[in-house]
């Protein structure tokens, strides 16, 4: 056995009591904590991401393909499936699927109040899949072979503003001219918590607003397009451009809901300072209590070095005796985090205001390759600043050392 390593673990806090042991478990405590508050950081962190992100794709898609439009208005031109994009868009790896979209203005009547919205109109191919964690009641809307389905899904912010709930049949006025208006039964309730949706935004069938617009079977407002990896929206964006007919622009979501993505970015940005700051704290306890040690053990030291030992031998046993009170400290935070995240995850032990954060728990996102990450930099960090307080080893002399007191 390694003799440095076998003297560290003589004189761990196993084999000693009083004010050694009680130094090495507030060293310990430290470390734990540290690592414990950094992955439930990362571990939050990664579920708002997440859980909003979703939110978006599942509204949205990752990119949007439409006809190039002057103004801003709520009505897209109307563009064909029969586009040489559509029809070649399976030949493209990175597109796991594509749905098409068309938008309406409207006014919805319920029995005593009037609202202003938004009608998006899908097709059979829309991915419910996806957008079924945000369905809060009831079902969505199923569509028919032979005409427009008149079932739609609206939020609940818009259904308590009208009264409304699912069952109860509502007209829509639709903005053209002249004014025409359809009876619609509300089928579901949706909640995503983003203003930008649920402020404003029923979803209904295509057809309608292909009936409404006077277009052919193959026309719609534009195409939804969702990838196989959404982190990597910039390598897929101008392979996607590429592929358009001439008259069509692509959109990529996270520049068109700038604000929600830029928030996002802004809380990474506050989680590694944090980390920083857990580090030079996790770094700067153990550098002290390495100290102490040395203090506490400089008879130890003068001893080791009157039988011949060498500086270099001696600060193996501290550096040793540091990384197993950093390994012990990781072990222990790690098993704090994790099940903080599993009851969390499991049993939404810690629930937020929806209105303020945009869902109504904290949630929490499994990334392992950030764990493994964050305990790999801890360990290095740390066992890289326990050779300062070592050197101080080489200016202890034998003599003095042992009556040290």
């Amino acid at each position: 056995m390694n003799l440095s390593y076998f003297i560290a673990k003589r004189i761990s806090f196993k084999r000693t009591g009083g004010f050694t042991g009680t130094i090495h478990r507030i060293a310990v405590a430290s470390v734990a904590i540290g690592i414990a508050i950094s992955l439930i950081s990362f571990m939050i962190l990664g579920g708002f991401q997440n859980e909003i992100s979703n939110k978006v794709f599942s509204f949205t898609g990752h990119f949007q393909v439409m006809r190039f439009m002057s103004g801003n208005a709520f009505e897209e031109s109307p563009t064909s499936k029969k586009s040489d994009f559509f029809r070649t868009y399976q030949q493209e790896s990175n597109i796991r699927h594509v749905q098409s979209f068309a938008h309406k203005p409207g006014l919805l009547k319920g029995d005593n109040e009037v609202e202003g919205v938004l009608m998006k109109g899908v097709g059979p191919e829309f991915d419910s899949l996806a957008f079924k964690p945000s369905i809060k009641k009831g079902r969505f809307i199923q569509f028919l072979d032979s005409s427009a389905s008149n079932e739609v899904v609206m939020s609940t912010k818009i259904a308590n503003k009208l009264l409304l709930d699912v069952g109860d049949r509502v007209t829509m006025y639709y903005v053209q001219e002249p004014p025409r208006f359809r009876r619609l039964e509300i089928v579901g309730l949706y909640e995503t918590f983003l203003e930008n949706f649920d402020d404003k935004i029923i979803i209904g069938d295509i057809q309608t607003i292909r009936n409404l617009n006077g277009w052919s079977e193959d026309q719609v407002g534009g195409f939804e397009i969702f990838v196989n990896d959404p982190t990597k929206l910039e390598e897929f964006e101008e392979p996607l451009n590429d592929i358009l007919d001439y008259d069509l622009k692509l959109v990529k979501v996270t520049d068109k809901y700038l604000e929600i993505f830029d928030w996002l970015q802004l809380l990474n940005n506050n989680v590694y300072i944090f980390l920083g700051l857990i580090l030079f704290v996790a770094a700067f306890n153990m550098v002290s209590i390495l100290f102490i040690l040395i203090m506490e053990r400089t008879q130890m030291i003068g001893i080791l070095k009157s039988l011949g030992a060498k500086n270099r031998l001696i600060r193996r046993v501290f550096v040793w005796n540091g990384i197993r009170i950093i390994g012990r400290g990781l072990l222990i935070g790690n098993g704090i985090a994790v099940t903080f995240g599993w009851l969390q995850d499991k049993f939404k032990l810690i629930p937020l205001d929806p209105e303020n954060y945009y869902m109504s728990f904290v949630p929490i996102f499994w990334n392992w390759p950030v764990f493994i990450i964050m305990n790999f930099v801890v360990l290095l960090v740390t066992t890289l600043v326990l050779f300062l307080p070592a050197m101080v080893i080489s200016n202890i002399q034998p003599i003095k050392a042992i009556r040290f007191d």
